[in-house]
């Protein structure tokens, strides 16, 4: 079994910055893949940024070159830096794993971006 818990969440204006976490309750290293995902108020959830035990990355292409998805394999968390935010960015944040073939999903975190 894996928790995962988000944090980092708020208001920010456009421009600004934000780092959200995401603290697993087991060591992360095994995990499959680990991803942020992202919903938005009448829309579906949609993918944001991912990071593959080899460490690979991805990311959409809406937050590219804007977002990354650094990880602490020391303290079992995951994060997503989120730069140049704009209102579109607005969502709740959610984090998922793979391990041992099962998903986990975290309970989201909310991101409003405005002025």
């Amino acid at each position: 079994q894996v928790q995962l818990v988000e944090s980092g969440g708020g208001l920010v204006q456009p421009g600004g910055s934000l780092r959200l976490s995401c603290a697993a309750s087991r060591s992360i290293e095994s995990f499959a893949t680990m991803v942020w995902y992202r919903q938005a108020p009448g829309k579906e959830r949609e993918f944001v940024a991912r990071i593959a035990t080899a460490g690979i990355r991805m990311y959409a292409d809406s937050v590219k070159g804007r977002f990354t998805i650094p990880k602490d394999n020391a303290k079992n968390a995951l994060y997503l830096e989120m730069n140049s935010l704009a209102p579109e960015d607005t969502a709740v944040y959610f984090c998922y794993a793979i391990f041992n073939s099962q998903t986990y999903w975290g309970q989201g975190t909310q991101v409003t971006v405005s002025s």
